[in-house]
């Protein structure tokens, strides 16, 4: 059995099988992390980045390669969740870039779609590290390229490619010495293996269990109905007033599409709009005042089918009358609001932060945190929903600083990401923001600022392990300093105050103390007793975070 070409449809399956398998064995690729704090999500992560592009694939299946191509990036970019996620988005990126006007691929093909899938991740990467994902990826593609050049077979080439990555997965370990130290091999590899080992798997014909499930168009636009009725407002106040849905069936003799055009030129007829497009149609979903003149604007595309217009003023008015929601979904009025200057989005997990960001400026919150990262999408929605002209994202999670810059990249208003790492640095950034500067100007300000204050962290052992010269048993309490394990304690407030005591100097003049979900009043109270008489230099402020994971969260200026 051999295969010398590769069409859209054996392509679509093998991303199947590739997304299959890693989700069949995410929790494997969890375990692989290197710290042994309860964050192993680069299994999760890239698990959801590729389901998300195998769900793109499964709606837009074709016999032209470069079109499954186009619709796994495009899914994949906008699932795209932690820095294994990005990096893998930007692999298959350029992978599907480099195949995108083609029917077909050769062998030769194949492998040179995955060098140029390495050259646009170590690209995105702003300090590429070596032994991890990347690696293993270049590696990989090198052999891939080096095969082709005497081989037709895309199995043989498939099989060659998969033998390299893992052999360059084992190797990793001697290039990053934080694995040797642990001793496993890097996480993102281990799932870019399993991606790798699908692919094998659907070209020699052997199957893996199909457990992703599809999302169809129609239950996108849904999605988008069931945000819930804002009966708090008055009817008046709606700007858009119609809900208008349709789809359009291309014709070849009217106006060629392009999907970022077309959005470009529907959105100054209204808001809420949602652009959803194959190779055949495009499904459209718009709040708008004259929705006539939105289908006339479509047409030009093609003949008009499924259309629906729904009156939302109405609509909001009998809700009113009635004091009652709607049985089937509807569309949920929007309040007028004026766009503001500045807006600014924090990402943090706990329900105290969250208030404590908002408290002092962030416009929004998005949840998330070390097992938790926001999407690509979840960033872009968060960026539209603030309806601000220049918007600025803290992460406040290295894991999430990718992810931020790429929905930076894609979002139609000015967006900078000041990356800050932890919590601390975010609330240190948002409170030197001035809402009077420019753009460049807080950006600078902000980030200089990330520099003025140390983090702390109090959060569990998951495992046995030896980082640093440091053992480390199941259940102990680490002191993190600034991303670094620097002490462990059967004790959480001994804990605490040890890692305080490696941490706090003579020019400190502040410390706050963020206690998470699983310290009670009464434990904090004893510990900021003794913080106080330690350090009565320092003036010690407190807040409930209610943050998962971290018992403490010290913030040093």
């Amino acid at each position: 059995m051999s295969v010398k070409v590769l069409n859209g449809k054996r392509f679509a399956q093998m991303v199947i099988q590739g997304a299959n398998h890693l989700s069949n064995n995410a929790k494997i690729v969890d375990a692989l992390n290197v710290f042994p704090v309860p964050d192993g999500d680069t299994g999760t992560n890239m698990n959801l980045s590729i389901t998300s592009g195998a769900k793109e694939v499964r709606n837009n299946v074709s016999e032209h390669i470069g079109k499954v191509g186009s619709a796994l990036a495009k899914g994949l970019l906008m699932g795209a969740r932690g820095n294994s996620g990005v990096i893998l988005s930007q692999l298959f990126r350029g992978f599907s870039k480099h195949i995108e006007s083609k029917e077909t691929i050769t062998s030769q093909d194949f492998a040179e779609a995955l060098e140029a899938g390495v050259q646009t991740a170590y690209k995105a990467v702003m300090k590429p590290v070596e032994g991890t994902i990347l690696t293993v990826a270049k590696d990989a593609a090198k052999k891939a390229v080096s095969v082709a050049k005497n081989e037709d077979d895309i199995i043989v080439l498939m099989e060659e490619t998969l033998k390299e990555a893992i052999a360059s997965l084992k190797r990793t370990p001697d290039l990053l010495p934080v694995l040797k130290e642990v001793g496993v091999v890097d996480s993102g590899g281990q799932g870019l293996v399993y991606i790798y080992e699908g692919f094998l798997a659907e070209l020699k014909g052997q199957r893996i269990e199909d457990i992703v499930s599809t999302t169809s168009m129609n239950e996108l636009v849904n999605a988008e109905h069931h945000k819930g009725v804002q009966a708090h407002m008055n009817t008046e106040d709606i700007e858009f007033g119609y809900c208008t849905e349709f789809m359009v069936r291309f014709e070849a003799e009217k106006l060629p599409f392009t999907e970022e055009n077309f959005r470009n030129d529907l959105s100054q007829y209204g808001d809420s709009l949602l652009v959803i497009a194959d190779e055949e149609l495009v499904k459209v979903h718009i709040h708008a005042e004259q929705p006539g003149d939105v289908l006339t604007y479509a047409q030009g595309y093609g003949s008009l089918i499924n259309m629906k217009i729904e009156n939302m003023r109405e609509q909001h008015s009998n809700l009113l009358f009635e004091e009652e929601s709607y049985a089937t979904p509807t569309i949920a009025p929007e309040v007028k609001k004026k766009r503001e200057k500045f807006g600014i989005i924090a990402v943090a997990m706990g329900e105290g932060i969250s208030e404590l960001f908002k408290s002092i400026g962030a416009k929004a919150v998005i949840e998330g945190g070390q097992t938790m990262n926001p999407s690509t999408e979840d960033i872009l929605k968060a960026i539209e929903d603030v309806y601000a002209d220049n918007v600025i994202i803290l992460p406040n999670n290295s894991n999430i600083v990718m992810a931020a810059k790429q929905a930076a990249e894609v979002a139609e208003q000015n967006v900078v990401v000041v990356e800050s790492k932890t919590v601390p640095q975010g609330m240190a950034a948002i409170l030197a923001f001035n809402p009077i500067g420019e753009l460049t100007e807080n950006e600078a300000t902000m980030k200089e600022a990330l520099k003025s204050v140390k983090t702390g962290q109090i959060t569990f052992a998951v495992r046995d392990t030896n980082i640093d010269g440091i053992e480390i048993q199941k259940n102990d309490f680490m002191g993190i300093a600034d991303g670094k394990i620097v002490i462990t304690s059967k004790d959480k407030k001994q804990a605490a105050k040890d890692l305080l005591d490696t941490m706090m100097d003579e020019e400190a003049e502040i410390l706050t103390v963020i206690y998470g979900e699983d310290v009670a009043e009464d434990e904090v109270e004893a510990l900021v007793e003794e913080l106080e008489q330690a350090y009565p230099d320092a003036e010690v402020e407190v807040h409930n975070g209610k943050q998962p994971l971290y018992s403490y969260i010290f913030s040093i200026e």
